[in-house]
């Protein structure tokens, strides 16, 4: 199931596909859509060439580039000719993994469509130790108030890779996104049975409470031996 920003992102790139010319003008065949930090749109098409155009994916990120966008969100492509929901090709999730590793990527499934982190469609990349992409922490609204407060000054998560250094602290709310300038000031891994009263206080609860919460509601998988991340930030300009 898509969240209401991704539809909305989705029935962008669909409306461009469905605009595409159907003549074979141009053999512009899919569209792109990609979204934004601040939940702005900005659309693009492939260019195909027997010497290799590139793909819509690219087209788009260019088009948001050019346009001053935030960091990237979401990303989609729709085929034309109702072909619906497209996974990228394997060059353009290198290009996401090393430009935007922290996007989210709508793919179809089979029960429609879903989103999924870049990382996740491409488990053995080619490495670029120099890259130093712009960073997204995701969290659910709720953390709005006690992040801005500084009351929750640490995340826990599970196959959720963070770094230490710059991001931009994404809250996912369904008309729109709202986002801060952060700093990831630490991450350090640590057993899921073994998280302390002391690391839970920072997120505003106590150990048992923090491992119910992350079971319930975000990684019903876990187990005890699992290794987690526990990560500490903050709003930058404050601490």
């Amino acid at each position: 199931m898509l969240t209401a920003p991704e539809q909305r992102l989705f029935d962008a790139a669909a409306d461009v596909a469905s605009r595409l010319p159907a003549d074979g003008t141009y053999l512009n065949t899919v569209a792109s859509a990609v979204m934004d930090i601040h939940g702005d749109i900005y659309t693009g098409v492939n260019v195909f060439h027997f010497t290799g155009g590139p793909c819509a994916e690219l087209v788009a990120l260019g088009v948001a580039a050019s346009a001053g966008a935030g960091p990237i969100a979401e990303i989609v492509a729709v085929g034309d000719e109702d072909r619906g929901v497209m996974p990228p090709c394997g060059r353009c999730r290198q290009v996401l993994l090393d430009q935007q590793p922290d996007t989210r990527v709508i793919v179809p499934d089979s029960d429609g469509s879903s989103s999924v982190p870049a990382r996740e469609l491409l488990p053995y990349p080619s490495q670029h130790p120099d890259a130093n992409p712009p960073r997204l922490l995701r969290f659910s609204p709720g953390h709005w108030t006690n992040v801005v407060d500084g009351v929750k000054t640490a995340t826990t998560r599970f196959n959720d890779p963070a770094v230490p250094g710059p991001a931009t602290l994404l809250f996912e709310f369904d008309d729109r996104y709202r986002s801060l300038p952060g700093v990831v000031e630490s991450v350090e891994p640590v057993r899921f049975a073994d998280i302390t009263d002391a690391q839970a206080a920072l997120e505003g609860c106590t150990a048992d409470e923090l491992r119910t919460a992350l079971r319930t509601h975000y990684y019903p998988e876990i187990v005890d031996d699992d290794v987690v991340d526990f990560v500490r930030f903050r709003v930058a300009g404050k601490g």
